[in-house]
């Protein structure tokens, strides 16, 4: 089954649901049928003996009894005759009508089964159920009325296998159309099948152009239409454009690492160099290692980073979000951060009491950090920091504002790139990731990130994220 094309097994399965529906139909047909059969039975046999009541009646003397001749039959009985009429059915159809006593004497007619119905009682204008010998009998009892016929009752007996030959008619077509309907199901799904997979053998010829050249610009082409199919092929299509994109950026991200990391590798390995080649005095090994240590926890920092980035990206869709106080987050982020001090700066915060968010804590911990983090590298010496909560309309907004260098109005749109940073004088203070990450929070949290800025004023960040 493995090794089947599409079209062999779609034909197959055509094939197998056109059989299931047809044999779950003629099933159907043959309950229904079955059913219709046993109570037209059933009727024939209330009929017939309901007829066969009004032909026996009972006369004192033989002579009122026929005075025009006729054939019929007559029978002794008490005093007087009961009067068969040659119109009465006895039997018709696998239907047998039967005169009885009370005491279940039998007065005229035939009873097949007149062992086993000696054992039920007569019951007025009812139809009863006998099972004998594995077959099942419906009895149906009438009782006569009139003058000397007081205990006398016609019992009609009919097997239920009486309609056996109308079911075994149905079984042998069956028989005969199940087959049948197999062989055409089985080639109206293959020539459909290969109709609605056309589409796919020109994707695959797509595709295998674009593996075999390497070209990530290939697309799949087809007429227009809104089926499956066409939107399979729109969807390879976009995938085809976020793959090449998603190459271009990793180029450009490997680009962007190995310039980043070449100039502190270079700077460790010149340290260590010059410091091989002759003996220094302790103060020059002491600044040495300084540097060297500061190049490593740039570097740790770069990389630590850059992991965090790849960690989001790959786990986009199975980040655990919760409901939490976002008013209780942002005062602990912001008590922990206080504690800097850098360049004497001081940090403040004034944030509405109990704003609730959907989000991921340690995520939002990391946005607010970064952006105060982003607040310190960049502000000025004395400066101060602000950081704003609060609930406008359907969004939660949080702000962090500095009175730092600010940030040019060409450079705004960049600022949220990888390894871009506004100020290159002081590339060194960071990873150039940390906006880059704040954007992917917000992102990540349905949110986006807004920033004003006037350069020799400071700026404001302002992340805006929907209540819940």
């Amino acid at each position: 089954m493995k090794r089947l094309s599409i079209r062999a097994k779609i034909t197959l399965w055509f094939a197998l649901a056109m059989s299931v529906l047809a044999a779950l139909t003629l099933g159907c047909v043959w309950m229904i049928s079955d059913n219709v059969v046993q109570k037209n039975i059933k009727d024939s046999l209330v009929e017939m003996v309901s007829d066969n009541v009004d032909e026996v009646e009972y006369y004192r003397n033989k002579e009122d009894a026929n005075p025009d001749g006729d054939r019929d039959i007559y029978i002794q009985y008490k005093n007087g005759y009961l009067e068969i009429d040659d119109d009465y059915l006895d039997q018709m159809n696998g239907i047998y009508t039967t005169l009885y006593k009370e005491d279940y004497e039998l007065l005229y007619g035939e009873n097949p089964i007149a062992e086993a119905s000696g054992d039920i009682a007569f019951a007025d204008n009812k139809l009863q159920t006998l099972r004998y010998k594995g077959t099942t009998y419906y009895l149906y009892d009438r009782s006569l009325k009139g003058e000397g016929m007081e205990d006398l009752w016609l019992r009609g007996i009919v097997s239920r296998s009486q309609g056996a030959r109308w079911m075994d008619a149905i079984v042998i077509l069956s028989m005969w159309l199940i087959p049948v309907l197999i062989l055409l199901a089985l080639a109206g799904g293959y020539f459909l099948a290969g109709r609605f997979l056309r589409p796919i053998q020109q994707m695959i010829q797509a595709a295998s152009g674009i593996q075999q050249g390497q070209d990530l610009k290939k697309r799949i082409e087809l007429n227009k239409g809104q089926d499956e199919l066409h939107q399979l092929a729109d969807t390879f299509n976009g995938m085809m454009d976020r793959l090449e994109a998603s190459f271009q950026a990793e180029k450009q991200v490997t680009r962007d690492m190995s310039h980043e990391l070449r100039t502190p590798v270079t700077v460790i390995l010149s340290q260590c160099e010059l410091s091989l080649e002759e003996e220094q005095d302790k103060s020059t090994y002491a600044d040495a290692l300084r540097l060297i240590q500061r190049q490593g926890q740039k570097m740790s920092v770069l990389i630590n980073d850059m992991l965090m980035m790849t960690r989001m990206e790959q786990k986009r869709d199975s980040i655990c979000m919760v409901q939490l106080d976002f008013s209780s987050l942002c005062a602990s982020v912001c008590e922990d951060l206080r504690l800097i001090r850098e360049k004497n700066i001081a940090l403040s915060w004034q944030l509405e009491e109990h704003v609730m968010v959907m989000g991921n804590r340690e995520l939002l911990q990391r946005l607010l950090a970064n952006l105060i983090a982003n607040a310190y590298r960049y502000g000025k010496e004395h400066g101060h920091i602000q950081v704003d909560l609060k609930q406008e309309h359907a969004e939660v907004l949080l702000s962090v504002t500095d009175d730092g260098r600010g940030i040019a109005k060409d450079q705004l749109a960049h600022i949220w790139q990888r390894f871009y940073q506004a100020d290159a004088s002081r590339s060194n203070q960071g990873s150039g990731l940390g906006l880059a990450m704040v954007q992917e929070i917000a992102q990540l949290h349905h949110g986006y990130m807004k920033v004003e800025s006037v350069q020799g004023k400071g700026s404001c960040f302002t992340f805006c994220v929907p209540m819940k």
